[in-house]
């Protein structure tokens, strides 16, 4: 597990910022269209992040399976050079935690299923009870339907079992969305016995509830922390200081670290800009610049299958 280095180092300048995020890949950007307001538009996140040279984006929407949006919008901008994906919410509007959307959305191409985010139990619990604050459609949407990965014994469901084969067949990322910790480390330990190889925890420490030996445990079984820079910079979703994000990284471990930007919303940066301010407040807390490499990029490359950027490449 790496730290950040205790030796001295000059100030860092906008420049050494914009060398690190030539390859960077955000898997969480949350541009519209979106039923929930949003400050850019998928070409708009999209040419952002070809101006800082990004090597992929994620689109991800709590409503809708965006791969379509993702081909169209690559094959109109090759020269941008920028890999496009995205994945499929299993909330409520996709039927919930619904093998034949997760067929669906991975014969399409899909690179990310991530289990109920706005429709978990566990969110609309948090929302009503402990005034967690999270963004609102800009019109009134159905009620949602409470949705949990265990039926009434407490154990995995066969939908979600047979969500978690298809993952493993498909050789994509299973996301956990909003569930609680609790129910994760079961849905975790199963989708690893089942052959899936791809796993990450979405923001641990808001509405999921990791504790740091939560974290320690699903580390040990291969899972990936996913940290949403939106709330570690200024804006709207703040929430935390640069030492939470240090101490984060260090119960992880950088090799199982991934910082993406979950921005698009209103409030708060374009998450480009987003990438910018965390990598400068990483520089600031002595990492190294192959570590933020590994967290905004080599991880991620992993996950999607792609070669990871070579860190010797220059900004144009």
């Amino acid at each position: 597990m790496s730290a950040p280095t205790s030796a001295p180092r000059s100030e860092p300048r906008p420049q050494d910022v914009a060398k690190l995020l030539v390859g960077a890949i955000d898997l969480h950007c949350h541009s519209g269209p979106a039923a929930m307001p949003r400050i850019l538009d998928h070409h708009e996140a999209l040419m952002d992040c070809a101006a800082a040279q990004f090597s992929a984006l994620v689109y991800k929407d709590h409503f809708y399976l965006g791969v379509s949006h993702a081909v169209i919008l690559e094959k109109l901008f090759p020269e941008t050079k920028v890999k496009l994906f995205s994945g499929i919410a299993l909330n409520n509007a996709s039927g919930g935690i619904n093998p034949h959307a997760v067929n669906h959305a991975i014969n399409i191409g899909a690179k990310i299923v991530w289990l109920p985010t706005l429709s978990a139990a566990n969110h609309i619990e948090k929302v009503a009870t402990e005034g967690k604050t999270f963004p609102k459609t800009a019109r009134k949407m159905l009620d949602p339907i409470p949705l949990s990965a265990l039926d009434a014994n407490g154990r995995l469901t066969d939908d979600v079992k047979q969500v978690l084969d298809l993952i493993a067949e498909g050789d994509i990322i299973l996301a956990g969305g909003h569930l609680p910790a609790s129910e994760l480390h079961l849905v975790f330990a199963e989708a690893s016995k089942r052959g899936v190889k791809k796993m990450m925890v979405n923001h641990p420490t808001y509405i999921v509830g990791c504790t740091d030996e939560d974290i320690r445990q699903m580390v040990r079984l291969g899972v990936y922390m996913e940290h949403s820079i939106c709330m570690f910079v200024a804006g709207k979703a703040h929430k935390y200081g640069p030492d939470k994000l240090a101490h984060l990284i260090e119960v992880a471990g950088v090799d199982h670290t991934v910082l993406c930007s979950d921005l698009g919303l209103t409030g708060s940066p374009r998450p480009v800009e987003g990438y910018r301010a965390i990598v400068q407040q990483l520089l600031d807390l002595q990492f190294g610049e192959a570590d933020i490499r590994r967290m905004i990029s080599g991880n991620a490359a992993g996950l999607l299958n792609l070669a990871a950027p070579a860190e010797s490449q220059k900004v144009a």
